[in-house]
């Protein structure tokens, strides 16, 4: 009797394990299944019109064969921005671009301004000028990081589209061209929460189309 009650305690535990593993395993793929939910790409654009934007003053925006569409004249002063309702703080944001004209960029994190941009923060710049992925801080430091102008001419693709990376965690920031790393910040002192917006600059004839504009909320890491 002593020899079977002996045996049965040596197997308790593994009886406990057994049990109790199923449970593990379920609970493990809920958290992966919330996790992959979190990390979908969700778009801010509908393709269709402008819902859940706000025009600010200088230029024009139009939603042309389903494709964000800003023109702007020489003669205006003013930055176009078209600016997200929603503030954000840490993402992933992807954007599909074509510049035709002049000198855009993709804000983010940014807070409005009264001034002739309008708005003040990090832009990630797009132009036809070799900067584009280089990292501006309208109404603060202005150039933050200058991306290597032989580097851009390679990667970027003239008179087409474009994708433009932003992964913003916390302080540190990065910004990706095609596929290539144009800037990095690590512990960075700027803005953590803000605005997302598309820009015109006043003072140029502006023409550039945005196709998709998308967004993966509280990212697991800084990579593509």
């Amino acid at each position: 009797m002593a020899m079977k009650y002996l045996v049965f305690l040596l197997a308790l535990p593994l009886l406990v394990f057994s049990c109790s593993s199923p449970s593990s395993n379920e609970e493990q793929e809920a958290n992966a299944d919330s996790q992959t939910i979190q990390q979908e790409w969700v778009p801010l654009f509908n393709h269709e019109n402008l819902e859940g934007w706000q025009i600010l003053p200088g230029g024009q925006w139009n939603v042309e064969n389903g494709n964000i569409v800003g023109t702007s004249p020489a003669d205006e002063p003013l930055h176009g921005i078209l600016l997200s309702n929603q503030e954000f703080g840490d993402f992933k944001l992807r954007v599909t671009f074509k510049i035709l004209t002049g000198d855009s960029g993709l804000y983010f994190r940014v807070e409005k301004a009264d001034d002739a941009v309008s708005v003040n923060g990090f832009q990630a710049e797009i132009d036809v000028h070799n900067e584009t992925g280089g990292l501006y801080e309208t109404g603060g430091r202005e150039w933050v990081v200058k991306p290597d102008p032989d580097n851009i001419q390679q990667w970027m693709k003239s008179d087409d589209w474009n994708e433009l990376v932003v992964i913003a965690k916390g302080k540190d920031v990065k910004v990706f061209l095609n596929g290539h790393e144009t800037a990095a910040l690590t512990n960075d002192t700027g803005r953590t929460k803000g605005h997302i917006g598309l820009q015109l600059h006043g003072g140029m004839e502006m023409n550039v189309m945005f196709k998709d504009v998308l967004i993966q909320e509280n990212p697991a890491n800084m990579e593509l």
